[in-house]
This record gives C-alpha cells, structure tokens and sequence, in this order.
C-alpha cells in the first residue's frame, strides 16, 4: 500500500429514511493510498453511505474526519472542494445542457469575469476538455450538449466532473456495473493512478470478483451494520458471499441444463432491419419459451436492436413482427398492447418513474385493462396488483405507496420486472436486467427468467457479461460492426474465449 495514514474517518454514522433504518452506528476508516471495497446486498446501506460522505445526505448523528480534522460537507459540492468525489451509479448529467457546463455544475461561478457577473464559456470549455483529456475520454467533446451522447459516455463525462478537482477520495458507486470495456478501462486506470499517488478509493460493486482484483480490502455491511472487514490475504468471493447475505449461498447462479430446447413457433422475427449508424440488414427470430442472448462490445448497436424490436427507435429499413407477421410493432404502444415488454439498461430514465409511487409504476402497463368506475381505474385493483407484485418479488418496502427513488438499486429492478409480470407479457426484451444487483437478488433473477422461460415466454437478453450470457442463453447472436458476426448455440463446453474472437 502506498500509505498507511488515515484518510477518512467514519465514526458511528447513522441514518434514517422514515422507520427504516439505513445506517446504524457505521465506523470505518479508509488510508491514504488505499482502494477500499463496499460491499452488501441490495438495501444494506453501500450507496447510503456513500451518498453521506460525499454529501449528497445529511447523516443522522455521528462524524466524519479527514485529513485528521471534522469534516461535515453542505454538499457534494462541498465535499468536491474539501477533496472527496463521487461517481453515482444510476445517471447523474443534466440534459439539456452542454458536456463542459454538467463537468462543472455547481461550480461555475469560479469561472467568472471580475466585476462583470458574466461566465467565460471558453474557459469553462478549455478546462471540461482538459478533464476529459485527462481521463482518457479526449473522442468526448467538452462543447457539444449533453443528450448527444450515450449512457456509457454521459457516464464517462460524470468521471470527468468528479476528477475535476483532483480528490483525495474518489467514490465509485456501482458505476462499472453501467460501462462496458471503453468505461472500465479508464476506471481501473484511475483507480491505479489514485494508488499510486497515496490517494484512496472507496469502491462499491456486486462484481467480487472485480472487488478482489482490485481492492486492498473490502468492508461489508448487512441491513446498515458494518459485519467485517476483509484484507486482501483473507477475500474470497464465498466468504464474500455469506457475509452479505448472512447465510451459505451453494451452487451456481445459472441453469444447470444444456440441451437449448424451445418452441418451434415463433414468438417474434426482425427482418432486415437498420438504424444507421449502429447496424445494418439485422436478420433474428426468437421462439417461444427460448432465451435468446445479444452481446458484443458496448458500440456493436445491441443497446439500439432492443429499442427497435420494441418500437421505441424507427428502423431505416426492414420490419419487427409479432407471431406469424400479422402484427407489425410500429412503436411501444403497439408492442405493449401484443404483450411486449422492455426492460431499459437506463432504468432511472427509462423504465420507473422515481418520484411517484411503487404502486403506479407497477400498474402503468394494465391501466387500460383495470377495473374501472365511474371511468376512473379502481383504487383497490391497483394496491391489489402492486401488492401482489410486491410479494412474488420479495420487493423490500414500507408499503406500495412508497416513492421508487427511496428504494435501492435491486429493488427498483424488481419493481421495473413487476410491472411486466403483471402484465403477463409474452416478449420481454431484457436489457442489462441484472446491472446493480446484489449477489442474493441475481439468482432470485435468474431463476425468474428461468421459471418464464418454462412457462413459454420468449426472451431477448442484452447483455454485457459474457458469463451471463453462456449462463443463461439458449442460443446467442454476437453484434460486431453493426453486423451479427456469430449465432452460438448453448453448450456445456462453451467458454468466455469462444466467444471473444467474434467480438473483436
């Protein structure tokens, strides 16, 4: 380890959210030069502290030091000036705006003109650039606005703005989970260079086996409670585990079959489709009760397939049919009324609405088919679904009328999966379905899939990990170039390489 003084203190920090307790009494210190990882299932406080510590969140009771004096930020911006950064896991850019002003949101007062109250736009031009630069994100243009860029890149742009000010402690919540290769490079790079320069990291994921790689050591906390802290001699990824979820987890978290089997009718085909410029001529059918894997590098435009199956983006050519091609899906309202579904990598943006309640969301797809009276839908039916959501998912809540912004990460998923379920969707284009979820909540995931698999639903998954695909998939496409370079059927001998050399 670079350095052995301490950096931040934590000392017994708490923090409440109504009755639920989401910290409580947390001590934790992080040393200079030290990459620290956060662990804990879904709820059990990881983004709750990190939120506190880079003053996003008043805490409760408790205190912080750093750099041997208090520190108690007003704000992230606060925070950012005294030497503490954080990297969000879901979207944290304004839209709207331009990439240089998101860099330094909140700070653009430093960047004004002396007795004239004016900002100079090309200073705050020349320095998000330079942020950039330094990161190793120079293809991101510091001028252009904001929207023009995909999820992966708004998110690189966050890392810019946290790195700004060149923090002691860099927080990284959740934030790999969001990024495919071009992402993660630059957030393992960072991590090395921050290392190096006897600076820290604090490091929240689900991936432990990127935690292991990575971490010096790797503090675990369970319903709000720190369990333990493991140095790097003592990490392994069972004992991982079992501290978080606080029970043996055996066995693997994919199927255990290999014989591929499915349908022979098939549930939905796209011909010949493109959407300029991510692919071109795409030909894929997916049969009923089969699971059909995508996967490529972040740019091979598998993101961009899932919204035109489901209607969101328009094809330049070709067509997207339900059935025997008697239903052509034309946009999301048709696809929702065939029994659609659509499960966005961007689940903040795309698939829940944060600030209204877990009730609602659940039942914006069945409006339509709810009881009604008096032409308004029934209050009872919709807290009658939500509830029963609630409890086939296991979602953890006060009740269905709590806001999906007070939830977590895994259970606002299980919320986005609720509103299809309830449903009874036929089709569901999963994007990313496991991004940001604890160890526990995946295999509860997986086996959900597997379970509408059986039950003859047709399944579309997007997916980053490699692993998930030949995990779960019973056939799948590889996207390079914006072409399918490879169709590869389930095996029990299939590994990470056979696939690799398709995608590059």
């Amino acid at each position: 380890m670079a350095g052995n003084s301490i950096l931040l203190t934590a000392s017994n920090i708490c923090k409440a959210f109504g009755p639920t307790r989401a910290l409580i009494d947390v001590n934790l210190e992080i040393k200079r030069g030290e990459i620290r990882g956060l662990i804990g299932e879904n709820g059990s406080g990881k983004s709750t502290f990190a939120a506190v510590a880079a003053g996003a969140l008043a805490m409760d009771s408790g205190a912080f030091t750093l750099r041997s004096e208090s520190y108690a930020p007003k704000s992230m911006v606060d925070a950012q000036n005294k030497g503490i950064g954080i990297i969000v896991q879901e979207m944290g850019t304004i839209p709207g705006i331009t990439v240089a002003t998101n860099i330094f949101a909140g700070r653009l007062e430093q960047f004004g003109r002396r007795g004239v109250g004016l900002i100079n736009m090309k200073k705050i031009n020349m320095e998000a650039q330079r942020a950039l630069d330094n990161i190793g994100a120079s293809d991101i243009s510091a001028t252009q606005i904001i929207d023009r860029y995909n999820f992966e890149d708004r998110k690189i742009v966050e890392v810019a703005r946290a790195m700004a000010k060149q923090p002691d402690l860099l927080i990284i919540d959740e934030t790999t989970t969001a990024l495919a290769q071009k992402g993660r490079a630059i957030i393992y790079d960072l991590i090395r260079r921050l290392h190096d320069e006897n600076k820290s990291v604090l490091f929240i994921s689900h991936d432990l086996q990127e935690l292991m790689d990575v971490c010096d050591s790797i503090t675990v906390l369970r319903d709000g409670v720190v369990i333990d802290t493991l140095e790097h001699e003592n990490m392994n990824v069972e004992k991982m585990r079992t501290s978080m979820v606080g029970r043996e987890l055996t066995g693997s978290y994919y199927r255990d079959d290999y014989d591929g089997s499915c349908d022979d009718e098939i549930a939905l085909r796209a011909k010949q489709v493109t959407l300029h410029p991510y692919f071109k001529n795409i030909d894929l059918e997916v049969r009923k009760g089969e699971i059909l894997g995508l996967g490529g590098l972040s740019n091979c435009g598998m993101h961009e397939l899932g919204r035109v199956l489901f209607g969101i983006e328009k094809p330049i050519t070709g067509s997207v049919e339900l059935g025997q091609g008697n239903i052509t899906v034309t946009d999301p309202s048709v696809a929702v009324k065939n029994k659609m579904a659509y499960v966005s990598k961007d689940r903040d943006k795309e698939a829940i609405i944060l600030n209204a309640r877990i009730m609602s969301n659940i039942a914006i797809p069945s409006l339509k088919v709810l009881p009604k009276a008096a032409g308004y839908i029934s209050r009872a039916s919709e807290k009658r679904l939500a509830r029963e959501q609630i409890k086939t998912m296991s979602i953890k809540c006060r009740n269905e009328r709590q806001l999906c912004k007070e939830l977590s990460g895994g259970n606002k998923q299980k919320v986005v999966f609720s509103k299809w379920l309830a449903k009874e969707s036929d089709v569901m284009i999963l994007d990313c379905p496991t991004r940001g979820i604890d160890v526990g909540v995946k295999a509860d995931m997986y086996r959900l899939i597997m379970t509408l698999k059986k039950q003859g639903k047709a399944i579309i998954m997007i997916s980053e990990e490699l692993l998930e695909l030949i995990g779960m998939s019973d056939r799948m496409l590889i996207l390079k170039d914006g072409e399918i370079s490879a169709e590869i059927n389930r095996s029990e001998s299939l590994r990470e390489s056979d696939i690799i050399k398709y995608m590059l």
